[in-house]
């Protein structure tokens, strides 16, 4: 075997002295234009309309819109990332229903409360509102009186505490969480999926400031919906 036909690499030196940061360990996810998450629903319907497309067209019509229908509510798109490190971005595509201050019933603390609904064809994929390190994610047991069905808290560098928590939802399709306790994420990444849709809920620091009323749409990963103020 020839020489010429072996194969090349390239190998990068790392300087000893080099030192890792906490940006560089990042839960990062590839995915397709297709979320998996629908994947098995988009097969089943497929399957059902070639069944039902043996004995007619028409028959099998139903299941032909139902797929159509499941690849627009399963799409997955990229997001145009904003470059806003103190911006609170919407971690789903919806309608504003409230905004609000509250009671942080997860923190025990004054909050700013963004409640965000979900639309039938809207992107079920859930994105970091903000960049920084997953204190933790927890599903409330059935005994909770929270309405919450997961629950994701992220601590910014600058010690800011954001929760974003999935309301309602029905219990046979639970939202999907892709992050982990001390896992950082980045601001705009997609952490989560939310099968047929849910209402979201953000408890942001009291002195955040709103940049969205009731009644406006936002996109997930896009949207500034508030903006973090900090004391001097």
């Amino acid at each position: 075997m020839g020489g010429d036909n072996l194969p090349t690499c390239q190998v990068s030196i790392i300087s000893p002295g080099f030192r890792p940061t906490s940006r560089i360990v990042m839960a990062t996810y590839r995915y397709p234009v297709i979320a998996r998450e629908g994947w098995s629903y988009i097969a089943l319907t497929v399957c059902l309309a070639l069944v039902l497309h043996l004995f007619s067209w028409k028959l099998a019509l139903p299941a032909w819109l139902a797929t159509a229908w499941l690849l627009l509510v399963f799409r997955d798109p990229p997001r145009d990332i904003p470059a806003r490190p103190l911006g609170i971005l919407s971690p789903v595509d919806g309608k504003v229903l409230s905004v609000e201050q509250a009671n942080d019933p997860y923190l025990k603390r004054e909050a700013l409360r963004i409640v965000i609904s979900m639309r039938w064809f809207d992107v079920y994929s859930l994105r970091s509102p903000t960049e920084g390190k997953v204190v933790e994610t927890w599903l409330p047991g059935s005994d909770s009186k929270s309405d919450a069905s997961a629950i994701l808290w992220i601590q910014t560098d600058e010690k800011d505490d954001v929760v974003t928590s999935i309301l309602g939802g029905f219990w046979l399709w639970k939202p999907m969480c892709e992050t982990r306790s001390g896992e950082r994420v980045g601001q705009g990444a997609r952490c989560g999926f939310m099968r047929f849709g849910s209402k979201v809920e953000l408890m942001l620091p009291k002195l955040a400031v709103a940049t969205v009323k009731p009644g406006d749409v936002v996109t997930s990963g896009e949207s500034v919906i508030a903006n973090l103020i900090h004391e001097r």
